[in-house]
C-alpha cells in the first residue's frame, strides 16, 4: 500500500546553499594544507564566506535570489561554528550560569552576524554570476 504522506522537498534557496556549504568544504581543506602565515581557514567561517560566495552564484545562474542562498549558507556555517565549538571548548570549561548566559549570547550574535555574512557574499557571488553571463553573450557585431 501506497503511502498517502505527501512528499516535500527543499526550496531552491535551501538546495543552494546546501550545495554552497559542500563546495566550500574542500575549499577549506585546501586553506588549511598552506602554512599559517598564508592563510588559516575555519569551517563554520569559511562556509559563510566561501559557501555563501557559491550559494549565491548557483542561485543566480538558476534565476534565484542569490541572497536568500547566501543568508541560509551563513546560517549554516554559523550552526556549524557553534557545533564545533561546543564539542571542543565546551567540554573544557566550567559550567557556570554566568558562562551558560555568555555562551547563549555569543551563539545568537553568531547566528546573526553570520547570516549577513552570507547574505553579502551570496550577493557578491550572484553579481559575479551576472557579470560573467553579460560578459559571456555573443554580440551582434561579432
Amino acid at each position: 500500500m501506497a503511502s498517502s504522506m505527501p512528499v516535500r522537498s527543499l526550496s531552491p534557496a535551501w538546495k543552494f546553499a546546501l550545495i554552497g556549504t559542500v563546495v566550500s568544504i574542500p575549499i577549506t581543506v585546501v586553506l588549511n594544507w598552506l602554512p599559517d602565515q598564508i592563510a588559516q581557514a575555519d569551517f563554520g567561517a569559511a562556509i559563510f564566506v566561501f559557501g555563501a560566495f557559491a550559494a549565491g552564484f548557483v542561485a543566480a545562474v538558476y534565476s534565484s535570489d542569490p541572497g536568500a542562498a547566501g543568508v541560509r549558507t551563513g546560517f549554516i556555517g554559523a550552526l556549524v561554528g557553534i557545533g564545533i565549538t561546543t564539542t571542543t571548548a565546551g567540554m573544557t570549561v566550567t559550567s557556570s550560569t554566568a558562562t551558560g548566559v555568555f555562551f547563549l549570547f555569543g551563539s545568537g550574535l553568531l547566528l546573526v552576524v553570520a547570516s549577513l555574512f552570507g547574505l553579502f557574499f551570496g550577493r557578491i557571488g550572484g553579481w559575479v554570476a551576472n557579470a560573467v553571463e553579460v560578459s559571456s553573450t555573443p554580440t551582434a557585431d561579432a
